[in-house]
């Protein structure tokens, strides 16, 4: 069965606006689990523009599902995760100031940096993914890292999709296919929607994890949440 993640930190952005406590972070995360996810991923960004460290730090010992960090792997970060101790850590190669992920590690040219990395995080017991493209070579790599996970980086598929389904699928399948024949467990996330969810899964239901939240949050402006988290789990 492959699990939904919601990312909340759009509703932490929408807080942030206004200042004060409304929406409540951890309210949300409990009622998104109440309704049906499997897990929560928060990715705390240095200027904690949207969720910030006390959020996480509140966050784990109240949520029930699984916990998933994500972000890149700073000082800062891999203290944060370490002190945390979350289900799953997702190392993701952002610059500080990038407004949202938009590609993955290349893991030919990081291998000492992530192997380093992913053994800080295995002493405590944490589940490492490292955020990769569809691209057989980077799945290659991230294996050698010991990394239990990878997650695909879905956004080139979410924007073919609408023109040629079948196209767009078809790096994801080869390298989802890969991960797998390398023990790999997968995740997938970015830009995952209603729209294109289904398709994708249908194509790969081995799929371990997605993780999703910008479309999420969205569709519950018209949904509601527990709608919308309900719709998401019949797209898998």
């Amino acid at each position: 069965m492959t699990k939904l993640s919601v990312n909340i930190n759009k509703v932490a952005t929408l807080r942030n606006a206004r200042g004060g406590d409304n929406p409540n972070v951890l309210k949300v995360a409990l009622d998104c689990e109440r309704f049906g996810a499997e897990g929560i991923t928060v990715h705390p960004r240095p200027d904690e523009r949207h969720i910030r460290y006390k959020d996480v730090r509140d966050l784990k010992p109240a949520i029930t599902t699984e916990l998933n960090i994500e972000g890149q792997p700073s000082e800062q970060f891999i203290r944060l995760v370490l002190d945390v101790v979350p289900t799953q850590v997702t190392l993701v190669p952002d610059a500080p100031d990038q407004i949202t992920s938009n590609h993955g590690y290349n893991t030919r040219e990081q291998q000492q940096f992530l192997k380093e990395t992913v053994e800080r995080f295995h002493q405590k017991g944490i589940r490492v993914s490292i955020f990769v493209d569809a691209n057989v070579e980077m799945v290659e790599r991230a294996a050698t890292t010991g990394a239990d996970r990878v997650e695909l980086y879905t956004e080139p598929y979410a924007s073919l999709y609408a023109r040629d389904p079948e196209a767009a699928v078809a790096p994801f399948v080869k390298a989802g296919e890969r991960a797998k024949q390398l023990g790999l467990g997968l995740n997938a996330g970015h830009d995952l929607s209603l729209r294109n969810l289904a398709f994708l899964h249908e194509r790969m239901p081995y799929i371990d994890e997605v993780s999703i939240g910008h479309a999420l949050i969205c569709d519950a402006l018209y949904l509601g949440l527990e709608e919308t988290i309900r719709q998401y789990k019949a797209c898998l």
